[in-house]
């Protein structure tokens, strides 16, 4: 989202997201064979989460050192042995985790479509790229949101070809250029909640609140956090120790500064938080999403967890 714009993972690993099509259809044949009452479902769903351990290893060069972002190199590197033991739990037995499984291919099956599908016709009608869609319309409404600030800067076309980018010029002379990118869509976490509400087992009314409440959520704060990126960046207004700022991320521009502490540190923090918020509204309006954080969370202390007590959630059938 800033200067010449963050390459796709696809420019530091070819096949990542092949890699990542794989492992959602493996997660989703491996699913099939367990409700078909077949062992190989989960020996196959074992296999499968080790796989899906060493994606996360692989996107580890791309989030450390061209999209230099702590937040997400350290979830990337937890993201492999949590899988690794993941596949190890639930070929030993732990049969929730199918869930979880279920939940990661409708993830990917959510957000690799954006990533992958391109611009096509059919029978005369031509249809863009998925991801060009998503991503003008977050760059419309970010522009709006910045001119109602009363600010004004000039719209241009992106690193991508897209229009989706806001040059903005400042004092001295220099342009500073903010790139609206897929990963500003908010995409992501709407995938994760798409992908577990559509997991569990419950009645449809309550997955569509659940739904409600989190990705109308998930997107308006999503379009405030390119706004506030895009006017901080823009406008240089987090200069703060850019010496340091610089050598902790392995920077030469100090006028990338700005946008390194408003986007890489501010920013994704707060959307950590912002996440555990939202999840707990979802999990109000549906219970049986706490088997999912159950398993997560012993995946990361190894010990069981009673949400459902712990949260004084409502007693409505779950997946157990």
């Amino acid at each position: 989202m800033f200067g010449h714009g963050v390459p796709a993972v696809l420019s530091v690993i070819p096949d990542t997201f092949t890699f990542a099509w794989v492992v959602a259809i493996l997660f989703a044949t491996a699913w099939l064979l367990d409700s078909r009452g077949l062992a190989a479902g989960r020996t196959l769903a074992a296999a499968t989460w080790a796989l899906f351990g060493l994606f996360w290893l692989s996107t580890v060069p791309y989030f450390a050192f061209e999209h230099q972002s702590y937040v997400e190199s350290i979830l990337a590197l937890v993201g492999f042995p949590a899988s690794v033991y993941a596949g190890y739990l639930l070929y030993d037995g732990r049969a929730s985790l199918f869930t979880l499984t279920r939940a990661i291919a409708f993830m990917l099956f959510i957000y690799l479509p954006f990533e992958t599908i391109p611009a096509f016709t059919v029978a005369g009608a031509s249809f863009p790229e998925p991801r060009k869609v998503l991503i003008e319309a977050v760059a419309t409404q970010t522009g709006m949101l910045i001119d109602l600030l009363g600010y004004a800067p000039e719209r241009v076309v992106s690193s991508e070809g897209y229009d989706a980018a806001y040059s903005w010029t400042l004092a001295d002379g220099h342009t500073v250029i903010i790139h609206i990118v897929l990963a500003c869509t908010g995409l992501g976490s709407m995938a994760i909640f798409g992908g577990l509400v559509a997991a569990v087992k419950a009645p449809l009314s309550r997955k569509l609140r659940a739904l409600a409440v989190s990705l109308p959520l998930i997107y308006v704060l999503n379009i405030l956090r390119t706004t506030f990126i895009s006017v901080v960046a823009g406008n240089q207004y987090m200069q703060w120790y850019p010496d340091v700022v610089l050598t902790m991320f392995g920077a030469t521009d100090p006028y990338r500064v700005s946008f390194l502490i408003s986007d890489r540190i501010m920013s994704q923090l707060l959307a950590v938080v912002a996440l555990i918020a939202i999840t707990f509204l979802a999990v109000r309006e549906l219970p049986e999403l706490a088997v999912i954080l159950e398993d997560v969370l012993y995946l990361l202390t190894g010990e069981e967890h009673d949400l459902t007590e712990a949260l004084d959630l409502p007693r409505e059938p779950t997946n157990r």
